[in-house]
């Protein structure tokens, strides 16, 4: 059995080494969710629900543990790590509160020869495939409604969050579901391989395009539910009429470097409209000057190292990429003179979409800002990419930005907001963001399965 390596990406030392799963300790731990599934699907929601309520007490109870632990591993500010935790327990909130409603008979036809109604039942045995940027966020997307449906979870985090990863175990566990229902799969590639290969029951993924794409051919063959949380390249128009060019250029640059840039629906490529160009540029890059980069226990910190050392590299070939096809680095673009995975917040002007840094995503606190004539050339530009995320508009007319977030191919469209997820909305992506959607009801439903029943007697 190996032994995985959990690094402190601020520091490069080494935390603690996690032993990773076999194919033996995959199967008896499937054995196992195989044979207490049934026993979990049969207990009144309620006391599911009930367990979940545990949970959600024992996240805010264990916060400052879980989120100094979260940092040690991630890199993400401390005070962003406590922000994810709350933000995790408001949608363990949701799912307590709502699930009831969305999983319950119902009558389509009470009355007549033939009755007819529709119930809600587990898929069975699902893995949970999870992503290292917001591991509790996304983590409870899928574990807390698959539990709640009645399934059993083989739950991978990402190698490079297995702190955190046990931290939910444990926690699972403590709030009263029994180890027959939640097991955890340690290890990187080659573990989430041999979920591939069990007669799981649906998968549940978030990660990257390349990463998505693999697992659904794999799975393909066995016909059962692959929901895939993908990439995205996400756009942010800012037009010539927005009242504060200071408040808009702030929002924009907090989705841009937020959790070090490493969001999925971070702020990955600004337009601008050429009346009011300059004084964004002026006013973001500013601001991103006066951003702290540093030790992420620091209160003052503001942007943490990287997650993985490899990402920085990627970063730093998107802005050589761009420099040498003429835009210019107006802020950042510096090496961080210290230990660790930092990058210091860059902001690219002259970019156009031949450049990496418009067309692929970056994960990092890296952007690019294009100026254009006007509505409908920004729309064409914010189209032109193989994701399907989100989008926002910054206008002071509503109407104006409703024409071109209804033209956006997206999940998700903002108007006067950025990088924001919502409980009670679906999350999902088109294009190469994915498939299926988590939150809302339909990320309820998502866990279940639907039996008509005709009834006549």
């Amino acid at each position: 059995m190996s032994n995985i390596k959990v690094i402190n990406p601020a520091t490069e030392e080494l935390v603690t080494t996690i032993a990773a799963d076999t194919e033996e300790t995959i199967a008896e731990k499937y054995a196992l969710l195989r044979k207490g599934q049934p026993a979990w699907a049969a207990r009144p929601l309620s006391e599911r629900l009930a367990c979940i309520e545990q949970f959600y007490n024992l996240l805010e109870a264990e916060k400052e543990t879980i989120s100094l632990s979260l940092t040690t591993e991630m890199g993400k500010p401390l005070q962003q790590a406590r922000n994810e935790i709350n933000g995790a327990r408001g949608r363990i909130r949701f799912f307590i509160d709502h699930s009831e409603k969305w999983l319950s008979p119902e009558w389509v036809n009470s009355e007549g020869g033939t009755k007819e109604k529709i119930t809600y039942e587990p898929l069975g045995v699902i893995a949970n495939i999870s992503a290292w940027n917001y591991p509790y966020l996304i983590g409870v997307n899928v574990i807390i409604p698959a539990l709640i449906g009645g399934n059993a979870v083989f739950y991978k985090p990402s190698e490079f969050t297995l702190l955190t990863g046990q931290h939910i175990r444990d926690m699972i566990y403590k709030a009263g579901v029994p180890e027959n229902v939640f097991q955890m799969a340690a290890g990187g590639g080659a573990v989430g391989g041999m979920l591939l290969e069990l007669p799981l029951d649906g998968y549940f993924f978030t990660g990257s395009y390349k990463t998505g794409q693999y697992i659904a051919s794999k799975v393909a063959p066995k016909m059962v539910p692959c929901q895939l949380e993908l990439g995205g390249k996400d756009p942010l128009y800012v037009a010539d009429d927005v009242e504060d060019i200071d408040k808009v250029a702030e929002a924009a640059l907090e989705g841009v470097v937020y959790n070090n840039g490493q969001s999925c629906c971070a702020v990955e490529r600004i337009y601008v409209q050429e009346k009011v160009y300059d004084a964004f540029v002026q006013s973001i890059s500013a601001q991103s000057a006066k951003l702290v980069v540093g030790d992420p226990t620091d209160p003052s910190t503001e942007i943490g190292p990287l997650s993985r050392k490899e990402q920085a590299d990627f970063l730093k070939s998107q802005i050589d990429d761009a420099v040498g096809k003429g835009a210019t680095i107006v802020a950042g673009g510096n090496p961080v003179p210290a230990k660790g995975y930092f990058i210091s917040p860059t902001i690219l002007t002259g970019v156009n979409h031949s450049m990496a840094v418009m067309k692929a995503e970056s994960f990092g606190p890296v952007i690019g800002i294009q100026k254009v004539a006007n509505d409908e050339e920004a729309t064409q530009l914010m189209l032109d990419t193989e994701y399907g995320l989100t989008a926002a508009v910054y206008s002071s007319d509503f109407d104006r930005a409703e024409k071109i977030m209804q033209l956006m191919n997206t999940g998700t469209v903002y108007w006067n907001c950025c990088d924001r997820v919502s409980a009670g909305l679906p999350w999902s992506g088109r294009k190469h963001s994915g498939l299926g959607a988590t939150l809302s009801f339909a990320g309820i439903r998502a866990f279940v399965q639907p039996k008509a029943w005709h009834l006549r007697g």
